[in-house]
């Protein structure tokens, strides 16, 4: 039973979202930096151990759409407190000493916790006055963002300090707190209307996200020319291809895909699912970078902990970035944002290409990507909340959330495949121009995306014609979701 709405829950409601979703992000970057340890401790191949970060990945791409159908109804606070539960119970699972199998459960059952972010965003938006809303949802949604970058380290030091296991128990703990913070502050949405739970839409999306995962993620081991990997992508496209016709076809869809005829939430999709692809990518080169040993005539031979170390500048300014949107949003307009974050991205990418001999230039890299990513993804769930129904908000954001994750897996996938490419038979390390070449692509995705973040809007308007109007009041009503203050918010105009 919800408790009765007193100022203290209300004031205590923001913070309290903004922690679960940096539980969230902390936890599914547990397994990252443990791979090569799981192997030894467990006794199991390299690829094997793998599965302890993509298990997470797979869980969360097939739980967020099914959590932001439910969450959009009057469950949303028993989804969210289920879901929390479920993570603190994989979190003791993957704590305890039981073998592999255990382990990786118990990650499974921690990736039902990524669908959280997009309904504590929800949350924020339907329980906060409009002046507060707007900056929480900008925050909330970085929160994924910054979350990894303090996961890295917070495993490698936990992990080399008290071992394997103990992070594991630090997952639980804190998961433990937001259960408890959530059930003592989050509103219930009794007033809303309950719709039927598309199965079927659930169990399509699932496997077709799957199976492309699980594409991603085992074709160096496969081998990218197997028949098998073939069939496994063919069979997902043609599931997803049937998904996509039954969520046009059935009247309660888990993602009304129709939004997507709309350019700003395109806009914002396509934005999720490439820039998290370049995100990941950088992240990957970086952390693998900063661990070669120098004998390999690049790298630092860092520990760890120092590699995780790394990425805190990361997130440090992809939090500190929501203080600069509201500022360029007022003088630009919300698509320029998008545009600069991805200008500003780029440039991590340049500076990592011509300048990484030395860790302080890395330091620089992570800190400039996480200014870029931080203002492009705190932009996207403003651009998505004022282009769709109040009641599909969960589902909408949930969707891009998704694409994210799918992003997330492909960079990491196509780091390691570039690398893989310039290693030479025999050898261990890849060469430097494996890390000169995946930099470069890096840098293409960039550009690319740059360039749709300023073609796609302008094309819609243009194809508005009269409508042109509409699109405008679009735009100003997303600046007012990430730039607080009543002397900022745009006049609504009367049809």
């Amino acid at each position: 039973m919800d408790a009765p709405r007193t100022p203290w829950r209300d004031r205590a409601l923001v913070p309290v979202l903004v922690f679960l979703g940096t539980v969230v992000a902390v936890i599914s970057s547990l397994g990252a930096p443990l791979v090569p340890t799981i192997a030894a401790v467990d006794h199991v191949t390299l690829s094997d151990a793998q599965w302890s970060l993509t298990v997470t990945m797979l869980v969360g791409a097939v739980a967020t759409p099914v959590m932001g159908q439910l969450g959009d109804g009057p469950r949303r606070r028993p989804v969210v407190l289920g879901a929390t539960a479920v993570v603190v119970l994989g979190s003791v699972l993957a704590a305890l000493p039981l073998g592999f199998g255990f382990l990786v459960a118990g990650r499974a059952l921690q990736g039902v916790g990524l669908g959280l972010t997009p309904l504590a965003i929800a949350a924020a938006r339907d329980s906060l006055p409009a002046d507060r809303s707007r900056s929480a949802v900008a925050l909330l949604s970085i929160t994924t963002v910054a979350g990894v970058g303090l996961g890295y380290p917070l495993t490698g030091l936990i992990a080399q300090s008290f071992g394997i296991h103990a992070g594991f128990w630090f997952g639980a703990l804190i998961s433990a707190l937001g259960l408890l913070c959530a059930a003592l502050v989050l509103p219930a949405t009794t007033d809303r209307e309950a719709r039927p739970l598309d199965a079927l839409g659930a169990v399509l999306i699932g496997l077709a996200v799957a199976g492309l995962l699980l594409v991603l993620s085992e074709g160096a081991n496969w081998g990218w020319t197997t028949p098998r990997l073939w069939a496994l992508a063919g069979l997902s496209v043609l599931l997803l291809a049937w998904w996509v016709r039954h969520e046009l076809r059935t009247p309660h869809p888990l993602v009304d895909l129709r939004t997507l005829r709309n350019r700003v939430v395109l806009t914002a999709d396509v934005t999720g699912l490439v820039a998290g692809v370049a995100m990941y990518l950088l992240m990957s080169l970086v952390t693998r970078y900063v661990q070669t040993p120098t004998a390999a005539g690049y790298g630092f031979g860092a520990s760890v902990v120092v590699a995780g170390l790394t990425l805190l500048p990361f997130s440090v300014l992809s939090v500190l970035s929501s203080k600069v949107v509201p500022v360029v949003a007022r003088r630009t307009s919300t698509a320029m944002v998008l545009t600069l974050g991805c200008g500003v991205s780029l440039a991590s990418m340049l500076v990592f290409l011509l300048a990484h001999d030395q860790l302080w230039q890395v330091l620089v890299v992570m800190g400039i990507a996480g200014l870029g990513v931080g203002c492009t993804f705190a932009v996207m769930p403003g651009l998505i909340v004022n282009s769709v129904p109040a009641h599909e908000v969960g589902s909408a954001v949930s969707f891009n959330q998704v694409l994210r994750y799918i992003g997330y897996s492909t960079g990491s996938a196509l780091c390691g495949a570039v690398l893989q490419a310039h290693t030479a038979t025999g050898h261990r390390l890849p060469s430097a121009d494996g890390y000169r070449t995946a930099t470069l692509i890096g840098c293409a995705v960039w550009v690319v995306i740059g360039v749709v973040t300023i073609v796609l809007p302008r094309r819609a308007a243009a194809a508005a014609g009269g409508s042109s109007m509409d699109e405008e009041l679009m735009v100003q009503e997303s600046i007012a979701d990430i730039a607080p203050g009543e002397d900022e918010l745009p006049q609504k105009v009367e049809s």
